[in-house]
Parts: structure tokens; C-alpha cells; sequence
């Protein structure tokens, strides 16, 4: 064990040299202590005999995480590469002997083996081993589509307690998706209001400062330290594996920001076979349907780019290489976008210490170019006002280093850490540095119908901004534990539970659970669900979970204008909290060669002090009365505007393969949501429209639906997503900054001719926009596939929130070659 000795002193100690002075030393007493009381306990559970294997599929490529059990006792499970040992007491007896493993979406392999030990496993020669390698067979009766973001072990989706979503790469390709956001309007119940992520309602737009939904990438928190907002273009989408997106609360296992839901982007690793992926792709821009937007000359506007991914197995080493490189002349003036980035999966394996792995995941990227934010005027909707733009030039940059150990009965430590730093640099006086540091310690026990996962993390930001935030720190610490379990061979059962401190400068998490129960030294959180198969293919699930999530440094600092608004800080921000119910039934189908399932949850949220941006006189004295002196004041600031609720219904069916000749993909759903604001007082919530309770910036009804058909060497594939009219907006978009004090002219309106826009919407019926894309592609040879790409088929003109109308049709010819 010398080896791993030295492995976990050289990280423990790497980690404590990069958070030193930054994080209290307690809680690495607390890490370092525990790391050493699990590899003692490594050493006291050795034994003398072993049977050892690999676990592959009949495609060759190796299982991770297959669990392995003899005679019904002893139990292990495979590592990384698919390795797996199974120590034994040295009196078992040699003879016949039964041996299981299973993994989720195969069916669980049986045997009986006669074991015949002989001496000479290991480097000391001192151990009897026996060498039996296991080969799965695909469940075929259900889909089996596999996530870890639930519970953070692998599962298959029937078997979750929440409402889940997964989301292929092969999608993403088929559709030309250039960054994540793009895509995720593509998923039932999830919308994306200008960069800012909204899951059945939860959350409307908030100007780019906070997210209530937390984004991951590899299980590790990837947003900004200064906003907590998604760089959506900055996602390695060139190598991943697959993203999965939890709705509802998930604070419990994933803490504060994910008071909404958490999408996890999994990145892939080499596979037993090298691989190759490289994506061309060239496109322009219709006109308008309106042709007066129209502002370019010539025919079209242009967007290009290239995808590259490489993963290839090198002895010990997994290796995987990516990068993108973008350009976009824009739809819109002045705005434009060129970006290139690089990306790095790279792990060890070791050989002589089964079950032990480190690596580094890498990412960095520079972005330039113009940023829109508001129209000059609802007649030239594609020109910013003043005809000016924020002109940038951005890097981002992370690095993650981590360590996993397999061990004993199904034990397995892990440590991740990152350092994620992201610089703005523009030409408004908006500059911002902020740094991010990260480590988690993470403990799992496995068995067949068991899992008990507990951890704690650390996390620390730096924000350096002079001139749109200042200098601000923070600190956020926590303890998790969740268990799993399957009862009866029928019934999941979750439990999970967390403790969460945070704290920006001198404000500090005070843990709320009642009136009489408060101001506790962290904020406890937890989550419930159950899942239970009722048939063969019914399953019926519910759920309950807690959310928490405090205030992004932006939201409580920032201090700038953008376009005509203006933004002053609010350093009495206090959290959001909340929590998520929900009860379901997902029914398995099978038809001839196709697998799916479809899908029916009602939903209740609740949210305590939600956070929103709120327009007022914000004088230090108070408003005068004077326009004049009023004038400088007049903006938004992030308010605790009181309690909500959201509830719904949501419908979806999904599936893959062949009916007949014809392979058909079908990924759909219907979500119908009604968010209000509880205790409404028409006479004094007046930040929305007069006598409109719905919570601002939400669509009661959304419907998405994408299928693909594929035909021999032909492809062919049609989206649809609606999203209606959104009924409720700041009423200041709508009217004079200064309508109380009686001026009503242009040049006080923050959106010039949104209130005419709007009712020319309504008085001509539009209940909502139907935006439509198409694809047909050619596999011209084994390894090459060409495709033409229309999105926005009909050139609709439609707009995720005011001020901010969306791209005309586009035109794309793809290539794609895979070797």
C-alpha cells in the first residue's frame, strides 16, 4: 500500500498548498483524516485469496461499476478499465462456487464455477488467485438508458425518484449545436431565456446575475464565481458522453443553485478501441421576414466552425483530446462571435494498486466579439440601442485534477478538485476576474441493492472587479450524505441529507428550518423519494426535496448600466428557499425493435424570498418627486420580493430503434405550468403588469418534440418546440420610467414600442410562437455522413424575452467524419 500512501500524501498536500490561507485548516483535518481512516480500513479487510477478471459487454468494451458477488457473501466491483478483484478469506474451500454480476441495462449475469486456487497473483507472490472473466448481454425488454446524476451512482432511468431527462451527443451533432443553451430549448419543461435556464418555471430572466439551476460538468460545479451564471459556450461539448438534467430541487445532494435543478454534463473517456470524431460545418442567415430588420448588405450574414475529439487507451493511460473553433458575422448589428477552444481528458490507471486511478480534466477557451442586449426600437429589432455595443474579449480557463480508489467490499473514495477562472474584458468599463477553487471528498459503499454515498466539499471565490462589483471573497462548506436502496426487488427507496454554510464577506448563511427553529450555524437540507415498480414495465414514483441558494456576489454588488438600465447593488440580499414535490408513473413500451417509455408527473414548487430584479427610484433619501433628480437613480436592483408557486403537469415519451426497416428516435413532451405570486395585492405588487399575478418572464405552455428516422444510408429529422405568449413582464418595458410623475415621452422608455409590439402580437391572435427545424443527412461511407440543416424552417420571428428577437432561418451543410 506504499504506493497509494504516497499518492494520497501528494494530493492532500497539493490541495492544502492551493487553498491555504483560503479555507479553514479544520476542514482539512476532517478531509486528511478521513482519507487515512479509509485506507487503514483498506488494510485490515485484505485477504489472503482472490478471484480477479475483467467485465466487458459482447461489444468488447469494458464495464465500470458492475457488481460482482460470490456465494451471496462477498461481494466487489469493477474498476475504470473494467477490472475487478474479489478478495477472499483464506479458508474458503476450492469446489464449486456461485458467482453473479450485474450492471445497470444488462441483464445479471449467473454462474457456477469451481475455483481451484494456485499461488502467484500479486508482485509478492504471496496470494492464491483465480482469473474469471465475465461478459454481459444487454437487457433488450427496456430501454437502457443509464444516469448518475440522481443518486451519483449509475442507474437506469426507471429506477429514479425524480424526474429525469438524458440527452445524447449523437442530438447535438444531428442539429448542429454549437453551445449547450441551443440544445436544452430542445428538452420538455426546460426553457432558456437569454443564457439565463428556467426548468418547468422555476425561474424567469434575471439580467445575467444567478442561477437557480446548477450546472456541472463531471458532477463538479461550472459556474462563474462572480454571477454563479452558465458560460454556455464555454461547455466542452466536442467530447461528451451524455447530459442529464434532474428537475426540481437537488440541494440536498448538489447544494446551493441548484434550488431548481441541475444539469450534468458527463465527459467521455477512451474506449477499448481508438476513435476519431471531426465535425465541419459552414451556414448562413436568411433576411428576415420582416425585411425593414433587415440591416446587412448582400445576401447573408455567416456562421462557421469546426469540432474535434480524439480518445484512444495507451497501456495504463486514458487519453482524450478536444477542441472547437466558431465564427458568426451575427444576425444582428454589430453583434458578432469568434471563440476557439481546447480541451483534455487524461487518467492513469494503476496497475500494481487494483482500483486506483488519478487524472486532470483540462478546458480553455478565449471568446471576442460584440455583445446585444437591447433593441434601438421595436421597428429595428436587429440594432442595439445607440447603435453601440459591448465589445469583448473573454478567457476562460479549468483545471481539474482528481483521484478514485476502488477498495475492499465495494468501497470507493474520491477526490475532485478544480480551479476555474474566468476573465471579462470589455470596452464599457465592465471588467471582471473571478476565480473559483473546489475540492470534495466523496466516500461510496455499493452492494446489488445498496448504495451510501457521503462527502463534504470545500469551495472558495475570488472576485476582483474595481469597476463593476469590487473586490469580494467567498466561502461555502458542506456535508452530504445520501442512501439508496432497492427493497423487495420492487421498491427504490432515496434518502439524502446535507448541511449548507456559506458566506460572501461578511454576510453568512443562517440556517432557517421555522419561526421557532432559525438562525442555525448552516442551512440543512434534504430529499426523499420513492420508486415503485407496480408491473413488469410500470413504474410509479414520488418525491420531495428542499432547496437553498445564496445570493451570487453580482447580485449583491454589482454596480453598472447595460443599454438604457441601470443596475445598483443590494448588499442585504438575503437566500432563496424552497422545496419540490412530485408524484409519477413512467410506463416501459416495446414495439417490435423499438424501446422507450412515456412519462406523466404533477409537480408543486415553492420558493421563500425569491429573488428577482425590481425597478424603483433608488435614492438614498428616497424618491423627490423631481424627475431630474430622480433620473440617476432610476434602475433595477435584486429584491427579496416575497413567496411563489409553481405547479404543473408534465407529459414526455422517448425512444430508440428499429420499427420495420426504419430506425425512429422520438424525444417529446408537454408541459403545462401555472406560477404565481402567493399573496398577490393588486395595489401593491404593481412590479409586473396591472392585475397579471403570473410570475414574470414564464410560458404557461411549452411542447417540444423531436424524431429522426433513418433509413439505410439516409437520415431524416424534424424539431418542434411552442412556447407561449408570455403573459407577465416588468410593466416598466411597457411604459415611461416616469409615468407617475407625468412624462410619458420616448426618450424615457427603457424599450421603445415593446407595449405596441406586444398588442400587435395579441390583436392578431398570437397565442405563442411554433418554431420548426428540419435535417436530411447522407452516410456516403462507413466513416463520412454530410447533412443539410434548416432551422427556423418558416423564418419565424419570435423572442425568448423583451428586447431580444431571435435568429431569422438558418442554413447549414455539415460533415461529419467518424473513425
Amino acid at each position: 500500500m506504499k504506493y497509494l500512501y504516497l499518492v494520497n500524501n501528494i494530493i492532500l498536500l497539493n490541495m492544502k498548498n492551493l487553498f491555504e490561507g483560503i479555507i479553514c485548516s479544520e476542514s482539512f483535518v476532517f478531509l486528511y483524516g478521513l482519507s487515512f481512516w479509509i485506507i487503514h480500513t483498506t488494510n485490515a479487510q485484505t485477504r489472503d485469496k482472490v478471484i480477479y477478471g475483467k467485465v466487458k459487454d459482447t461489444d468488447n468494451e469494458e464495464i465500470p461499476g458492475a457488481i460482482i458477488i460470490l456465494d451471496k457473501k462477498y461481494n466487489t466491483s469493477s474498476n475504470f478499465d473494467g477490472k475487478y478483484y474479489l478478495m477472499l478469506p483464506s479458508d474458503i474451500a476450492d469446489g464449486k462456487h456461485l458467482i453473479e454480476c450485474s450492471y445497470v441495462g444488462y441483464t445479471t449475469f449467473t454462474a457456477n464455477i469451481v475455483l481451484s486456487f494456485t499461488t502467484g497473483f500479486g508482485s509478492d507472490g504471496n496470494k492464491d488467485s483465480v482469473r474469471f472473466d465475465i461478459v454481459l448481454n444487454k437487457d433488450k425488454s427496456i430501454l437502457d438508458e443509464v444516469v448518475v446524476s440522481a443518486g451519483k451512482y449509475e442507474q437506469n432511468i426507471t429506477d429514479v425518484t425524480v424526474s429525469m431527462e438524458v440527452l445524447k451527443p449523437s442530438l447535438m451533432e444531428n442539429k448542429n449545436t454549437t453551445q449547450l443553451d441551443q440544445i436544452m430549448n430542445q428538452i420538455p419543461g426546460v426553457n432558456v431565456y437569454d443564457s439565463q435556464i428556467s426548468i418547468r418555471g422555476g425561474s424567469g430572466f434575471s439580467y445575467g446575475a444567478g442561477s437557480r439551476v446548477l450546472m456541472l460538468v463531471d458532477e463538479i460545479p461550472m459556474i462563474s464565481a462572480d454571477a454563479n451564471d452558465i458560460k454556455w459556450n464555454y461547455l466542452p461539448l466536442e467530447t461528451t458522453e451524455q447530459v442529464e438534467v434532474i428537475k426540481g430541487s437537488a440541494s440536498a445532494l448538489y447544494g446551493s443553485s441548484a434550488l431548481n435543478g441541475v444539469i450534468n454534463l458527463r465527459t467521455m473517456y477512451a474506449k477499448s478501441q481508438p476513435y476519431t470524431h471531426v465535425t465541419l460545418f459552414t451556414g448562413t442567415y436568411d433576411a428576415p421576414r420582416n425585411l425593414q430588420y433587415k440591416w446587412w448588405k448582400g445576401t447573408s450574414q455567416w456562421q462557421r466552425g469546426v469540432n474535434f475529439a480524439h480518445g484512444e487507451k495507451i497501456n495504463n493511460w486514458d487519453i482524450v483530446i478536444g477542441g472547437h473553433a466558431f465564427s458568426d458575422d451575427g444576425y444582428r448589428y454589430l453583434e458578432t462571435e469568434d471563440r476557439g477552444r481546447l480541451n483534455s481528458n487524461i487518467r492513469y490507471n494503476f496497475e500494481k494498486i487494483p482500483g486506483l486511478s488519478v487524472g486532470v480534466n483540462t478546458n480553455m477557451m478565449n471568446t471576442k466579439g460584440g455583445l446585444f442586449f437591447l433593441w434601438q426600437n421595436a421597428d429595428s429589432v436587429y440594432i442595439p440601442q445607440g447603435k453601440d455595443i459591448q465589445k469583448y474579449n473573454n478567457n476562460r480557463f479549468n483545471i481539474d485534477p482528481f483521484i478514485n480508489y476502488s477498495f475492499g467490499y465495494n468501497n470507493k473514495m474520491s477526490i475532485r478538485t478544480r480551479y476555474y477562472i474566468t476573465q471579462n474584458r470589455n470596452n464599457k468599463n465592465q471588467d471582471a476576474t473571478a476565480e473559483l477553487y473546489y475540492g470534495e471528498l466523496q466516500y461510496q459503499k455499493r452492494r446489488k441493492n445498496m448504495s451510501l454515498t457521503a462527502g463534504s466539499l470545500l469551495m472558495y471565490q475570488q472576485v476582483y472587479s474595481d469597476s463593476l462589483y469590487g473586490r469580494h471573497t467567498g466561502k461555502n462548506i458542506a456535508g452530504y450524505i445520501q442512501f439508496d436502496g432497492k427493497f423487495f426487488d420492487r421498491l427504490n427507496v432515496s434518502f439524502g441529507a446535507r448541511g449548507e454554510y456559506y458566506k460572501i464577506d461578511t454576510a453568512y448563511t443562517r440556517g432557517y428550518i421555522s419561526d421557532n427553529i432559525k438562525d442555525l450555524p448552516f442551512q440543512p437540507v434534504i430529499r426523499i423519494g420513492t420508486n415503485y415498480q407496480l408491473l413488469q414495465y410500470t413504474f410509479i414514483r414520488a418525491s420531495y426535496g428542499q432547496g437553498y441558494r445564496f445570493p451570487s456576489i453580482a447580485e449583491k454588488y454589482v454596480s453598472t448600466s447595460v443599454s438604457a438600465l441601470k443596475i445598483f447593488p443590494n448588499n442585504k440580499l438575503q437566500p432563496e428557499r424552497g422545496y419540490s414535490a412530485e408524484l409519477g408513473i413512467k410506463q416501459a413500451l416495446k414495439i417490435g425493435g423499438w424501446k422507450g417509455y412515456a412519462d406523466i408527473s404533477v409537480f408543486y414548487m415553492e420558493f421563500r424570498n425569491m429573488v428577482e430584479f425590481v425597478f424603483n427610484i433608488y435614492a438614498p433619501n428616497g424618491p423627490t418627486g423631481f424627475w431630474l433628480n430622480d433620473l440617476p437613480y432610476a434602475g433595477f436592483m435584486s429584491q427579496n420580493i416575497g413567496n411563489a408557486k409553481i405547479q404543473g403537469i408534465e407529459g414526455t415519451l422517448m425512444g430508440t430503434g428499429n420499427i420495420g426497416p426504419v430506425n425512429v428516435n422520438i424525444f417529446s413532451g408537454y408541459t403545462y405550468v401555472d406560477p404565481l405570486m402567493m399573496g398577490y395585492d393588486p395595489m401593491k405588487d404593481t412590479l409586473g403588469l396591472p392585475g397579471v399575478k403570473t410570475l414574470k418572464y414564464r410560458n404557461r405552455h411549452l411542447f417540444k418534440n423531436d424524431i429522426q428516422l433513418d433509413w439505410k444510408f439516409i437520415s431524416i429529422g424534424w424539431s418542434t418546440r411552442y412556447q407561449s405568449f408570455m403573459e407577465n413582464i416588468d410593466r416598466r418595458f411597457i411604459e415611461s420610467i416616469f409615468k407617475e410623475y407625468g412624462l410619458d415621452l420616448p426618450v424615457f422608455y427603457i424599450l421603445p414600442g415593446l407595449k405596441e409590439y406586444r398588442e400587435k402580437e395579441m390583436a392578431g391572435g398570437k397565442k405563442g410562437n411554433w418554431i420548426h427545424d428540419a435535417r436530411i443527412g447522407f452516410q456516403i461511407s462507413k466513416s463520412t455522413k454530410i447533412s443539410y440543416i434548416v432551422n427556423n424552417v418558416f423564418n419565424e420571428e419570435y423572442s425568448s424575452r423583451p428586447g431580444d428577437v431571435r435568429p431569422p432561418r438558418q442554413h447549414f451543410i455539415q460533415i461529419q467524419v467518424k473513425i
